[in-house]
C-alpha cells in the first residue's frame, strides 16, 4: 500500500532528474525501501538508470531464476555490472533471458553458481558483446566450449577467472585467446589439466597480460612460465604457488622480462633459490607483495637483497623458511621499504628467529601485523616490548605445548603456551 505522499513538498520543489541523481546514490535494498514510499517515489526508484551496479550477495539464498529475469527486464540496457555470486538458484535459462534483455552488461560476477553450464557462456557469446570481466570461479560443468563462444562473442574481454573450472584444457585456452587477445587479467586457480602448452598460447596472444593466477596448477613448468615471462612484459602479478615444478629459470625470466612486477606468490615452490631471488629483486624495484611460504632453500641472502633493492615492499610472507635468522629480519628492518612501506610480515615456523628479530622490527612505523606462530624462541616480553614502539601492531603467536623436566615424585605435567592475539 502506497501512503498518499505524491505530494510531498519535495516531489513539488525538485525537479525528477534531480530526484533521480539523488536515488542514483542509494543500494538495492535502500532502493526497495523508497519504492514503497509512494508512487512517485516507486517510480523513480524502480527507474532502470538506478539499477546500473546491482550486486545480491547479500540476498543469494533468496535468489532464484525469476528474480534474475525479473531485474533484467526492470533494467534493460542499463544494467552494466551484476554480482550473482553464490547465488546457486540461478541457471541458464534465467542467464539466458538476462543476457537477452541487458546488452550492455560490462562486469558480471558468476561465481559458485553451480548450475551454470556451457549455455550460459553461449548465450553471452550471442547478445553481450560489450563484456569485459566475467567470473565463472568454481562452476565446475563449464568446458573449453565456454572459452570457444566467449572467444567468438565477447572480443573485448579484459578479464576472465576460470578458477576450479577443472574441464578446461589447453584446447580452450587456446580458442580463447586467440578472440580474446586483450586479455588483462586471467584466473587459472586450479585448472589442474592445464600444461605448458596452455601458457605458451598465452604467451603469444595476450600481449596486455597484467595479471595471472596460476595457483595449484600442478603439471606447470619452467617451459611455460618462461613463455609468459617472454610475451607478456607488462605483467604485474603473477601467482604460482603450489607450481612445485618451478625453478630459478623463471626468477631469472621474471628478472629480465617483467620490470613491473609488484606481486609474486610462489609458496610451496621448494625449488627456488637465493641465486633466483637475487636476480628477481636486482632487476624489479617494484615489488609490494611476495609469497616465499615454504620456499625452503632460501635464506638471509634474499632478505638482503630485498632489502637493498626493493623499496616499494609492503606484505612478505616466509613462513616455514626454516633458514631465515635475525640477521636477516636485521637488514629487512634496516632496508629502504622499512620505515614507511613494510606492512605485514608472516614468520610462522621460522625456528632461528629470536626476540632480537623483533628489536630490529622496532623501526618499522607502517607494521601493522606480524606472524610468529610456532616460533619457539620468540618470547612474551619480546613481543611487549615490539608494542611500545608499535602500539597498533596486530601480533599473532601461538607458543608450541612445552614438557618440564620430570617433578620430584616421578610424574611429569604438561604445560601449554598459550595463542597471543596483541
Amino acid at each position: 500500500m502506497f501512503s498518499n505522499n505524491d505530494e510531498a513538498v519535495i516531489n513539488k520543489k525538485l525537479p525528477k532528474e534531480l530526484l533521480l541523481r539523488i536515488f542514483s546514490f542509494l543500494d538495492v535494498v535502500t532502493l526497495c525501501r523508497c519504492a514503497q514510499v509512494s508512487r512517485a517515489w516507486n517510480v523513480l526508484a524502480l527507474d532502470g538508470s538506478n539499477w546500473q551496479r546491482i550486486d545480491l550477495f547479500d540476498f543469494q539464498r533468496d535468489i532464484e531464476g525469476r528474480v534474475v529475469e525479473n531485474i533484467s527486464k526492470r533494467c534493460g540496457g542499463f544494467l552494466r555490472k551484476l554480482s550473482l555470486r553464490g547465488c546457486l538458484g540461478v541457471g541458464d535459462n534465467a542467464l539466458r533471458t538476462f543476457a537477452q534483455n541487458c546488452r550492455n552488461i560490462e562486469v558480471l560476477n558468476l561465481n559458485g553458481c553451480t548450475k551454470i553450464t556451457d549455455a550460459t557462456c553461449t548465450s553471452l557469446s550471442k547478445f553481450c558483446s560489450k563484456l569485459r570481466h566475467l567470473d565463472l570461479a568454481s562452476c565446475t560443468s563449464i568446458t573449453n566450449l565456454s572459452l570457444k563462444a566467449l572467444s567468438e562473442g565477447c572480443p573485448l574481454l579484459e578479464q576472465l577467472n576460470i578458477s576450479w573450472c577443472d574441464q578446461v584444457t589447453k584446447d580452450g585456452i587456446q580458442a580463447l585467446v586467440r578472440g580474446c587477445s586483450g586479455l588483462k587479467a586471467l584466473f587459472l586457480k586450479g585448472c589442474t589439466q592445464l600444461e605448458d602448452e596452455a601458457l605458451k598460447y598465452i604467451g603469444a596472444h595476450c600481449p596486455e597480460l597484467v595479471t595471472l593466477n596460476l595457483q595449484t596448477c600442478l603439471q606447470i613448468t619452467d617451459d611455460g612460465l618462461i613463455t609468459i615471462c617472454r610475451g607478456c612484459h607488462k605483467l604485474q602479478s603473477l601467482c604460482a604457488s603450489g607450481c612445485s615444478n618451478i625453478t630459478d629459470a623463471i626468477l631469472n625470466a621474471l628478472g629480465q622480462n617483467c620490470p613491473r612486477l609488484r606481486i609474486l606468490e610462489v609458496a610451496r615452490c621448494s625449488q627456488l633459490t637465493d641465486v633466483g631471488f637475487t636476480t628477481l629483486a636486482r632487476n624489479c624495484h617494484e615489488l609490494e607483495k611476495m609469497d616465499l611460504e615454504e620456499c625452503v632453500q632460501i635464506t638471509d641472502s634474499t632478505l638482503i637483497q630485498l632489502s637493498i633493492h626493493c623499496p616499494r615492499l609492503q606484505v612478505l610472507s616466509l613462513s616455514h623458511c626454516e633458514l631465515i635468522t635475525d640477521d636477516g629480519i636485521r637488514h629487512l628492518g634496516n632496508g629502504a621499504c622499512a620505515h614507511d612501506r613494510l606492512e605485514v610480515i608472516e614468520l610462522d615456523n621460522c625456528p632461528l628467529i629470536t626476540d632480537a628479530s623483533l628489536e630490529h622490527l622496532k623501526s618499522c612505523h607502517s607494521l601493522e601485523r606480524i606472524e610468529l606462530y610456532d616460533c619457539q624462541q620468540i618470547t612474551r616480553a619480546g613481543i611487549k616490548r615490539l608494542r611500545t614502539h608499535l602500539p597498533n601492531i596486530k601480533v599473532h603467536a601461538y607458543f608450541a605445548p612445552v614438557t618440564p623436566p620430570p617433578s620430584v615424585g616421578g610424574s611429569r605435567q604438561r604445560f601449554c603456551r598459550c595463542c597471543i592475539i596483541l
